[in-house]
């Protein structure tokens, strides 16, 4: 096949699996040319490590600690009539570049909320790893099936409390407009908590820990967003933002329970992205336009692949770790400082249809929005044919 790219509203509904390994094989390079992470974890299980900040997890224990890596994650293979997904591509890629190192790189493809995928995992981890020293959760799904009642759960992205009225860009016609969003009820919110709070997070490390397949001194780390004052009302303070602070509570059951064999649980503070999660949230697309401007401007734009890196480094396995006062790790202060919240709030009010492209990177939030289905990659011929059927080598049956 040909494949190109068709967006619909935050979804590209064809992937280019020679633009994605190209993509993974980018943030390996990345991760080699800053050179080994000092005291590394070795044996890592990645739950979400298909795409986006799960991925770069996975890609920097394996090529900046020589790990061993077992990653989770629910994806769909392609056919040689139809693309598999992104996650599907950038693992197939992973594999084949950690096995050509001498790396132990097998995946699991299951819903990670299940207690046969929890079960499945543990098995391999015995069988082949013994033990894991590090365990990163980074699950985003839209809802979960309760493994013990059965209830599915569906997560919204709403406001708590009170209406408010947002602005934002359709990305399908590309102009700005603003939206109304109602407030959430009590059930919707604790349906999303449900769904993206730590509930699922201290399972799996609970089952770990019973079936004892966590190294002595192990550590766990989950993702969240906190964002400013401009993301409050539909993130930190909305929906979605209840689950992340369910996460903060969580958290502190699971450092309790690795603590007394050294270990440490956080929950770790990134940047806001591009990923096919951000991009479904309304007002990020202008929101990270308009980032991406004044941090491009400033030479401090990252993306995934230095956020974790730098998480690593510079905390999960340094001695003096970059902590706020809750305890969660921080890598996002240079989002957050007040010269670039600034100028992003001194700029959202006055972008319109005419100055959109002008006052905001809107067309770099696109490209990287294109690069998650592995379109734009440099280098990559995408006139060629390509065959979108392609095996990841170390999947567990």
């Amino acid at each position: 096949m040909i494949i190109k790219p068709r967006v619909r509203g935050f979804i590209c509904v064809t992937t280019h699996p020679v633009g994605c390994e190209a993509n993974v094989k980018q943030q390996i390079e990345y991760v080699k040319a800053q050179g080994p992470i000092a005291n590394g974890p070795k044996k890592v299980l990645v739950i979400g490590a298909s795409t986006g900040y799960g991925l770069a997890a996975r890609i920097t224990a394996a090529f900046g600690s020589n790990a061993d890596t077992l990653g989770v994650f629910f994806e769909r293979a392609g056919s040689e009539t139809k693309p598999a997904t992104p996650g599907w591509y950038n693992t197939a890629a992973f594999d084949k570049f950690a096995t050509e190192k001498g790396l132990y790189a097998k995946s699991i493809n299951g819903d990670a909320f299940s207690k046969e995928i929890k079960a499945k995992t543990i098995e391999t981890i015995k069988n082949d790893l013994g033990q894991v020293d590090l365990v990163v959760y980074s699950l985003a799904a839209p809802r979960r099936t309760h493994p013990e009642t059965g209830q599915v759960f569906n997560s919204v992205l709403k406001p708590v409390g009170k209406s408010v009225t947002l602005r934002g860009i359709d990305t399908d016609k590309e102009v700005v407009k603003e939206s109304v969003f109602e407030p959430a009820s009590q059930e919707e919110i604790d349906n999303t908590v449900a769904v993206m709070g730590g509930e699922d997070w201290q399972m799996w490390m609970d089952a770990l820990a019973d079936a004892g397949v966590l190294a002595p001194g192990a550590k766990t780390t989950a993702f969240t967003y906190l964002g400013e004052k401009i993301t409050h009302d539909i993130y930190w303070n909305g929906s979605i933002g209840a689950a992340k602070k369910d996460l903060d509570e969580k958290v502190l059951g699971i450092r309790a329970k690795l603590a007394p064999s050294g270990g440490d649980a956080r929950v770790a503070v990134l940047k806001a992205l591009v990923t096919q999660a951000s991009s479904a949230i309304p007002m990020m697309p202008l929101y990270l336009s308009l980032l991406f401007k004044v941090m491009k401007a400033q030479g401090t734009h990252e993306g995934c692949i230095e956020q974790i890196y730098g998480l690593y480094k510079d905390s999960l396995y340094n001695a003096s770790p970059l902590l706020d006062e809750e305890g969660r790790v921080r890598t996002d202060q240079k989002e957050l400082s007040p010269e670039v919240q600034g100028e992003v709030s001194a700029l959202w009010d006055k972008v319109t249809n005419e100055n959109l492209y002008e006052l905001t990177d809107f067309a770099g939030y696109k490209h990287e929005f294109l690069r998650l289905f592995g379109f734009e990659i440099e280098g990559v011929d995408y006139d060629a044919d390509v065959n979108p059927d392609v095996a990841i080598p170390h999947l567990v049956a």
